[in-house]
C-alpha cells in the first residue's frame, strides 16, 4: 500500500511541556484512522502538524512521501481537507459560496467546474440543492456541519483531517453524520485522520484506531485487535465498556457495528 502520512520521531513542545515524544506513525492510503486518548495527550497537535498549522520541534513529517518542510504551506493546506467542531463557516457567504471557497482559489477561471464540484459534494454529504442560497444562520447545526464537511472536500483532497467534527451536535444528528462520513469514506477512498474523545465513535468509524496517552502511542491497531488484544492497561481500561457491550454470555464476541465483521474469540 501507498504511505500517505508519516511521522518520523516527531517531538512537539509548548514551552516546557512536551506534548509529543518521539512520535512515529505511518498512515496508509485509504485508511480511516481515528485518534482517541486522554485530554491533552496530543491528538489535536498531531493533526495540526500534518497540514503545517503547527511546526515540529524535532523529527520529520512526510505527506505524499515528501517532508512538509519543503512544501509551500499554503498549497499544502489547500490540498488537505480540514473540518473541525462547530460552525466555522463564513457567516456572510451562502452555502454555495462557502463550499466553493477553496475550489475558486484553485480554479479561478473554471467557474463551471466549481459549480459542478459544489453540486457533487452537496449531494454526497446529504444537503438539498435548495439550500445553496441560504446563509449559515439559516441552517440547523447538522446542516452547518455538513456544509463544513462539503467545504473540506470540495477541492477533492486525498487527505481529510477532522478534529472532533461532530462534538457540537445532538446525539441523533451525530449518529447521522457518523453514517454519512463512513459512506463518504467508502465512496471516495479518501485517507481520513479523525480526532475524537469518544471511544465508541473511534471504534465505530476507524479502520484503524490510534490510542494515545501523555504524548505517546499506547496502541495502533484495528478495532478488532484493540478489543481482542489490548496492548496496555490504558487501552484495556479504555475499551473495557466496548468489550462488555460486545460479549455474549458464552464468552463469544457478537458481531459489532464498528467494522461490520464477526468478532468471535
Amino acid at each position: 500500500m501507498q504511505t500517505m502520512i508519516e511521522f518520523q520521531h516527531v517531538k512537539k513542545a509548548y514551552g516546557e511541556k512536551t506534548v509529543l515524544k518521539d512520535f512515529s506513525l505511518t498512515v496508509e492510503k485509504g485508511e480511516f484512522v481515528t485518534i482517541v486518548g486522554s485530554s491533552g495527550c496530543g491528538k489535536t497537535t498531531a493533526l495540526k502538524l500534518v497540514n503545517g498549522l503547527l511546526a515540529p520541534d524535532g523529527g520529520e513529517i512526510l505527506v505524499y512521501g515528501e517532508s512538509i518542510r519543503r512544501k509551500d504551506q499554503t498549497q499544502l493546506r489547500r490540498n488537505i481537507g480540514y473540518a473541525i467542531q462547530g460552525s466555522v463557516l463564513f457567516p456572510h457567504m451562502t452555502v454555495e459560496q462557502n463550499i466553493s471557497y477553496v475550489p475558486n482559489l484553485l480554479n479561478k477561471k473554471d467557474r463551471k467546474k466549481t459549480k459542478e464540484a459544489v453540486a457533487k459534494w452537496m449531494k454526497i454529504v446529504g444537503l438539498d440543492d435548495d439550500l445553496r442560497e441560504r446563509f449559515p444562520s439559516e441552517l440547523s447545526g447538522g446542516q452547518q456541519q455538513r456544509v463544513g464537511i462539503a467545504r473540506a472536500l470540495a477541492a477533492s483532497p486525498e487527505i481529510l483531517l477532522m478534529d472532533e467534527p461532530f462534538g457540537a451536535v445532538d446525539e441523533i444528528t451525530r449518529g447521522q453524520l457518523q453514517t454519512e462520513i463512513r459512506r463518504i469514506h467508502s465512496q471516495t477512498g479518501i485517507t481520513v485522520l479523525f480526532v475524537t474523545h469518544d471511544i465508541s465513535e473511534a471504534m465505530k468509524l476507524g479502520t484503524r484506531v490510534l490510542v494515545m496517552d501523555k504524548g505517546e502511542i499506547e496502541q495502533y491497531a484495528s478495532p478488532e485487535e484493540l478489543l481482542r488484544h489490548p496492548a496496555t492497561d490504558f487501552v484495556r481500561k479504555l475499551t473495557a465498556q466496548q468489550r462488555h457491550v460486545c460479549r455474549l454470555p458464552d464468552e463469544r464476541l457478537e458481531e459489532c457495528e464498528y467494522s461490520g465483521v464477526n468478532m468471535e474469540e
